[in-house]
């Protein structure tokens, strides 16, 4: 009798605690979601729409903290339409084929800093998936949070693009993500 208490406190308790934890939904207003690379030499920027997903959050429990993002592959925007067209071709993006770009984590942690934690977890990305890592910024804004960091890549680790004289291999990739509650 007393172990039959036992499981149903800790089942309890577990329910009690994920009804506690704070599920937010990312949203393109308020966010950007952007990269910039050298091409002969010269920064280009670019950015990407289309965010969803869901993000558990809270800053006092980081173990039950999870992000799965996404942003819609076709919305790449330079600001030059034939240079997106291009890029959204199959040798560089082929959003027909791959429609999303996921962010997911495994594990959230405290950083160095006030108000930073470090992200972990993997970037998909033309059906590659790599770990990734990177410390960001946290604010309460507007009944919600603003998730502000930036990460390195190799655009060819994920087959985006071949080996170029004019185009840098590398690039950063900026995340101003905000998240409003469900």
């Amino acid at each position: 009798m007393k172990s039959i208490r036992m499981i149903l406190l800790a089942v309890a308790s577990l329910v009690v605690n994920l009804l506690m934890a704070q599920h937010y939904i990312p949203t393109d207003e308020g966010s950007e979601v952007k990269f910039r690379i050298k091409n002969f030499g010269v920064a280009v920027s670019g950015g990407f729409t289309g965010l969803k997903g869901s993000i558990t959050f809270e800053s006092g429990k980081l173990n039950d903290c999870h992000f799965d993002v996404t942003v819609t592959s076709s919305s790449l925007n330079t600001g030059i339409g034939l240079r997106d067209k291009h890029l959204k071709k199959e040798d560089y993006f082929n959003v027909d084929k791959y429609p999303l770009i996921e962010i997911k984590s495994t594990k959230i942690t405290n950083a160095n800093k006030e108000g930073w934690l470090y992200f972990y977890g993997t970037l998909t990305l033309k059906g590659v998936t790599k770990e990734i890592s990177f410390p960001f910024q946290v604010k309460e804004q507007n009944g919600g949070y603003q998730f502000n960091g930036e990460f390195k890549m190799n655009r060819r680790d994920y087959g985006v693009g071949g080996n170029s004289f004019s185009l840098s291999d590398n690039l950063t990739v900026v995340l101003n993500v905000f998240a409003k509650k469900m």
